[in-house]
């Protein structure tokens, strides 16, 4: 039996909103494969393997542009975007690894009362500067596209009002 959801079902099942599913259908990236007889968005599992593939790719840094070509273009299978994500999950849990274990050296020697050399702070405090860097990098990009998006729709609708202007 194939199973269709409408857009909040999707939503609380995949923890988005709905507001960013309809944005997604606007431009075109995520659209519903059916409806309703009274028009409600119906999606199907076919649907939801292509949104877990554009939060994957989402999740890499990719815009939503970037994101629509690769999909659209077939560029990447589904299979290597599953393999792109785990290899960042894994970097990023090298990365905490490593600094759990340079946080567990520190705490050993100041329970033992032992005094802390120079190059346990400098190096716990690398380790937690890669970890913020990787952190503002990956914020940082996410409010760039923020912000083209917001302003690409602000020039939009500043078209629009002046051609509604324009028009007699």
């Amino acid at each position: 039996m194939v199973r269709h959801w409408k857009v909040g079902n999707l939503a609380k099942l995949t923890g988005l909103t709905v507001r960013t599913l309809r944005f997604y259908d606007q431009i075109g990236l995520f659209s519903p494969s059916g409806q309703t007889e009274s028009g409600h968005r119906l999606y199907s599992e076919s649907d939801l393997s292509r949104l877990q593939q554009i939060v994957s790719l989402k999740e890499l840094g990719l815009s939503l542009e970037e994101i629509k070509s690769v999909l659209n273009d077939k560029q990447i299978s589904p299979l290597e975007i599953v393999n792109l994500q785990m290899a960042r999950i894994k970097e990023q849990i090298k990365l905490q690894q490593t600094l759990l274990e340079q946080l567990q050296h520190v705490s050993k020697s100041m329970q033992g009362k032992e005094p802390l050399a120079v190059e346990d702070f400098t190096e716990l405090l690398q380790v937690m500067k890669k970890s913020h860097e990787k952190l503002v990098v990956e914020r940082r990009t996410s409010w760039e596209h923020r912000l083209d998006v917001l302003g690409d729709f602000l020039a939009e609708e500043e078209g629009d009002s002046k051609t509604k202007e324009d028009s007699p």
